[in-house]
């Protein structure tokens, strides 16, 4: 009985765990990357955005997840979650791979223009700076962010599926069990 009692309490805390980290990570990593866009000064490529899109689905899911957290259900949107945290760092594994020069990719540059007069457009365009998508403007241990992006998603996505299919396992497993 008291086996049975900590398993149900391991599966618990493995199921809140999850919740938790499908929230967690992409809103510190969506911090993060705002953090160094606006403090730091490190504009972002158009691949750095493509990165930043799945954190943000991502987010809404485990916000859904966690207002609905009593319900059965609520584990897929956390699912969901961690599928576009996976998103997120894969597309992070390649704009990685571009700027360490593995493979080609996107070399565009991302110059937001808002509407106005032609000469303002064109003021906008030239005083904007060329951000490439193959140049690591900043790494640590030789890791740029969206190496890290890649480390950090992959890595938080599969924790997250891990512990909710632990969460969900069925009662009578092999848990302690001799064989």
């Amino acid at each position: 009985m008291a086996k049975n009692k900590a398993i149900g309490g391991a599966k618990l805390l493995a199921r809140n765990l999850a919740f938790g980290l499908a929230l967690a990570i992409p809103a510190l990593l969506l911090g993060g990357a705002i953090f160094s866009q606006y403090v730091m000064g490190l504009h972002p490529c158009e691949m750095c955005y493509w990165q930043r899109w799945p954190h943000w689905a991502a987010l809404a899911f485990a916000l859904l997840g966690l207002m609905t957290r009593k319900e059965s259900w609520s584990d897929i949107l956390i699912y969901i979650a961690a599928i576009a945290i996976a998103i997120s760092g894969l597309i992070g594994g390649f704009h990685a791979g571009v700027e360490y020069g593995w493979w080609e990719g996107v070399t565009s540059c991302a110059i937001p223009i808002s509407g106005g007069s032609t000469e303002n457009m064109m003021d906008a365009i030239m005083n904007a700076p060329l951000i490439r998508c193959d140049k690591a403007p900043w790494t640590m241990f030789g890791i740029s962010l969206a190496g890290y992006n890649f480390l950090v998603s992959v890595g938080g996505a599969l924790t997250i599926w891990m512990l909710l299919k632990f969460s969900r396992a069925k009662a009578g497993g092999n848990y302690g069990k001799t064989i």
